[in-house]
């Protein structure tokens, strides 16, 4: 593969994509994802990873993938919702097009839609702590706050500095303490 990249760089051309969760810069980055302390420094693993994820060798998937995420950021649900459905079907391998689809079927409100979707992503990458949070919040909005609480958890073992499952899992553990009493 460093030939290849290697040849690519020297004639300009692209290197071709190692594609998505099965990348084996992803292991070294999640095992530096726990050693760090510091928030910011998460926070730039965390960007690489999610870039990683993103990638996709089928250009025509990636054209629909970054269209659905185009829609998504204006609003288009429905839009997003079809090329991601598009992108799954062209590419069920890749757990990114599975995660962004569990987010708009969240979204819309298709709860049991977004958790198979969401069961899926992690089928195909069991690290995804994007999914793993997402989940948490789709329990929470089923009111099943146990099921939520052990979502967080998950991702916040993968991801110790990401504040957003790690707020949630905090206020989910107060409510069910407030319930046994």
């Amino acid at each position: 593969m460093r030939a290849i990249a290697l040849i690519c760089g020297l004639f300009g051309l692209v290197t071709p994509a190692l594609a998505d969760q099965r990348d084996p810069r992803l292991d070294g980055l999640f095992a530096r994802l726990k050693e760090v302390s510091r928030p910011g420094e998460a926070g730039l693993i965390e960007q690489r990873i999610w870039a990683i994820w993103l990638e996709i060798s089928d250009r025509a998937a990636g054209a629909l993938l970054q269209n659905g995420i185009d829609d998504m950021r204006r609003g288009d649900h429905r839009a997003a919702l079809n090329a991601f459905d598009k992108v799954v079907a062209m590419a069920p391998e890749f757990a990114e097009g599975w995660n962004k689809r569990a987010t708009i079927h969240y979204f819309l409100g298709n709860l049991d839609r977004s958790l198979s979707d969401i069961a899926r992503t992690l089928e195909l990458e069991p690290r995804h702590f994007g999914a793993l949070s997402g989940r948490g919040l789709v329990y929470a909005r089923l009111d099943d706050l146990e099921r939520a609480l052990v979502s967080f958890e998950a991702a916040v073992a993968i991801n110790p500095q990401n504040a957003g499952p790690r707020i949630n899992a905090e206020a989910i553990r107060r409510i069910l303490q407030r319930r046994e009493i």
